[in-house]
């Protein structure tokens, strides 16, 4: 039975010791500004639009191959 006790103070201890740990990390944690993100919303705007246009030149070229077998 003592050594529930000594395994369940020991999770109590590992679970105050991971939350301390977290707040840490949470403390170092800064907020972007708002030209970060939008320079960060404008890459991915642009990266999506890029795929985009890549995937409707492939589909194009499909579907012309594909015409030319039917």
């Amino acid at each position: 039975m003592s050594a529930d006790k000594g395994e369940s103070a020991s999770i109590f201890s590992q679970a105050s010791e991971y939350l301390s740990g977290s707040v840490e990390e949470l403390k170092k944690v800064s907020t972007p500004t708002r030209q970060e993100t939008l320079q960060a919303t404008l890459a991915t705007v642009v990266i999506i639009l890029f795929f985009a246009v890549c995937l409707m030149v492939l589909d194009a070229v499909c579907n012309w191959l594909m015409s030319l077998l039917t």
